[in-house]
């Protein structure tokens, strides 16, 4: 019977080998770049009307309207950060206290009873703006205030307010260039803050603001071009203010009719406003893109259309196969670069650190151990039986 005892010890052992070799061969390593081909995994909305004083009612309402807009469309609180100059909803003036309209029939109360605005009155300034883009925000700050994107965000950028010929005035105190604009954008390109980017301006002589952009994967939509003033639309009576601007009402008018999945491409956005409309001339510029207008969706910039791929192969995060990782005589002890390390949102726990340098236990190895003790199990009770 020993004879017997060996060869089905060969046999589950040969089993196990190749249970696992199977597992193997079908497991796959693929690099992160290549699961992603849709190219961006999240959206960020950056809004901010520029403008104090209740006669600037309309510049308030344009950008809660954009923000209601992208907010229904998917993009939630935690990913807007919304920069509000002044308060109209609690102005003295205001006859409708805790609402702000963007239309003379006030149907729509686009401040509504869910908004989170995360600056308000005087911490909307250039330097706040500044530091909210290029995250260098000061120790302490709350998340809820920064811009907390990477390589794979798409970003949009929308600013109302009075301006000119290259700047945007702030609460009538200071103003923002756009060279500064321009350089904030590298900044954030060189720190991979972004992955495209779509920055649009409602204000007089919008066209300058982007003029000297030269950071890779951006859109610059301006309201009006250089010389030209931007204009409101029309006025409430009963408010006694002008209440939105010509060029935001026609672009939410285009955004109300795209829904989730909205097959709707960026280059119909483009027109939404003519000049026999907008009074001014729309500008766009398109040369730092990389992709084709009629191919981008509407949704890759105002909605929140998460991209999900499903894989039956490993995804390295590192960028490194394992075939690498083998062939390649690297000192485990040096610091590798991980070009795909994502910040943590929380910080881990001594005990959750210790279970990560436990290893995996695949499903394979253990059916191949159930199955190796079964046959011990049979060959001992045969013996035993005997």
């Amino acid at each position: 019977m020993m004879a017997a005892d060996v060869i089905c010890l060969r046999f589950a052992f040969l089993f196990c080998f190749f249970l696992n070799k199977i597992h193997h061969s079908e497991t796959k390593t693929v690099p992160v770049e290549n699961v992603f081909k849709s190219g961006h995994t999240n959206n960020w909305a950056v809004l901010v009307c520029t403008s104090r004083f209740w006669f600037n009612y309309r510049h308030v309402a344009n950008a809660l309207s954009v923000y209601r807009s992208v907010k229904r469309l998917g993009i939630p609180d935690s990913h807007i950060i919304l920069m509000l100059a002044d308060d109209m909803a609690c102005n003295a003036r205001n006859p409708r206290p805790a609402a702000v309209f963007n239309n003379a029939k006030q149907f729509l109360n686009v401040y509504g009873d869910d908004i989170e605005v995360d600056y308000r009155g005087y911490e909307v300034t250039v330097e706040n703006f500044i530091r909210v883009l290029t995250g260098r925000l000061p120790p302490g700050t709350p998340r809820s205030k920064g811009l907390l994107s990477d390589d794979r965000s798409n970003i949009l950028i929308y600013m109302t307010g009075h301006g000119g010929d290259g700047f945007l005035k702030f609460q009538d105190a200071e103003e923002i260039s756009s060279i500064e604009l321009a350089d904030a954008f590298q900044q954030m390109w060189q720190k991979q803050r972004y992955h495209e980017l779509l920055f649009i301006v409602d204000t007089c002589q919008a066209a300058s603001m982007y003029e000297y952009f030269y950071s890779p994967n951006l859109i610059g939509i301006g309201s009006s071009q250089v010389g030209e003033d931007s204009l409101s639309h029309h006025v409430d009576p009963a408010i006694g203010v002008y209440v939105i601007d010509r060029y935001t009402y026609h672009a939410l008018e285009f955004l109300e009719a795209v829904s989730f999945g909205s097959a709707k491409k960026l280059s119909t956005f483009f027109e939404v406003c003519p000049k026999r409309q907008c009074i001014s001339t729309p500008g766009v510029r398109m040369d730092l893109f990389q992709r084709d207008s009629s191919q981008v969706l509407v949704t890759d910039f105002f909605g929140n259309v998460r991209n999900i791929e499903i894989t039956t192969n490993k995804v390295c995060l590192l960028g490194v196969t394992v075939a690498d990782e083998v062939d390649s005589n690297i000192d485990k002890s040096k610091n590798t670069t991980e070009i795909f390390l994502y910040p943590e949102l929380f910080p881990k726990s001594y005990d959750t650190k210790k279970k990560e340098k436990q290893l995996p236990v695949h499903q394979s190895f253990v059916l191949s151990c159930s199955v190796f003790l079964m046959l011990s199990g049979v060959t001992f009770l045969t013996n035993q039986v005997s």
